[in-house]
């Protein structure tokens, strides 16, 4: 269901028009074809408007998975609200970060935001292959690094063709994360989209920016858009997909 918040700036951040600021969010996942869904998203809105948000990608699948990512999320998204997202996915790393008696427990990559009604900086962290995009209303960035192994051979002049054999490696995971290998990004666009690979390594690019182009005043509207579009490979096989859009903004006439 997609949310929303609002809340005037406080005195002396003011808005230049004094509109209150708006934040609306949408959130949609969709199973892909392997056992089941190992990817989770959560969205948790504090008492005065502040939001927080988390995708989570289960790395791997089956049940012990699709039971932690969903708590994982719920851990980044409440803690990134009140704490940042720094706080939110180290906090959820503890939770997997023992492998627990029987050397199974789920790891995952992750993406978390912190957006407030008084700022006009979202801040975003991320461990893993999970992403964070901006949308200013006439071009979509991406925000993130991809931690893997093929991304880290690229920047340093490996060929395309090597580097991409070893994109499917991470450098990095939740259950290893520490302050030096989840990153910070912060964003002022207007809107903020997070996305699991099943979503960015399933579509091409422009495919991507035009349904982001399409359906940007409606968060809800574009997450399951983005979901949806997310197609099988050449052999059949489709990951899961999962997306979150947060929309920033400042709503007149009410």
């Amino acid at each position: 269901m997609p949310l929303e918040t609002r809340k005037s700036a406080p005195t002396g951040q003011q808005k230049k028009d004094d509109d209150p600021m708006t934040i609306t969010t949408g959130l949609a996942t969709r199973e892909g074809t392997a056992q089941d869904n190992a990817d989770a998203a959560r969205v948790y809105v504090l008492e005065d408007g502040i939001v927080g948000a988390a995708v989570i990608d289960g790395i791997g699948h089956g049940p012990h998975t699709s039971r932690t990512a969903p708590l994982l999320a719920e851990t980044a998204a409440r803690i990134s609200a009140r704490r940042g997202p720094l706080g939110g996915l180290l906090a959820a790393s503890e939770l997997i970060a023992d492998r627990g008696a029987d050397g199974e427990e789920a790891d995952a990559v992750a993406v978390a935001v912190r957006v407030r009604p008084d700022d006009d900086i979202a801040v975003v962290n991320w461990t893993g292959d999970a992403r964070a995009y901006g949308w200013d209303g006439a071009r979509l960035e991406l925000y993130t690094d991809d931690h893997t192994v093929g991304k880290q051979l690229r920047a340093n002049g490996v060929s395309v063709k090597i580097a991409r054999e070893h994109d499917n490696w991470l450098r990095t995971s939740l259950a290893r994360a520490t302050i030096g290998t989840v990153y910070t990004a912060g964003i002022r666009d207007q809107v903020v989209i997070l996305t699991s690979d099943g979503v960015h390594d399933q579509m091409p690019a422009d495919i991507l920016e035009d349904l982001v182009r399409e359906h940007q005043d409606a968060p809800q509207a574009l997450a399951d858009a983005l979901v949806a579009a997310a197609r099988p490979d050449e052999t059949g096989y489709r990951d899961d997909a999962t997306a979150i859009v947060v929309r920033i903004g400042q709503q007149t006439g009410r």
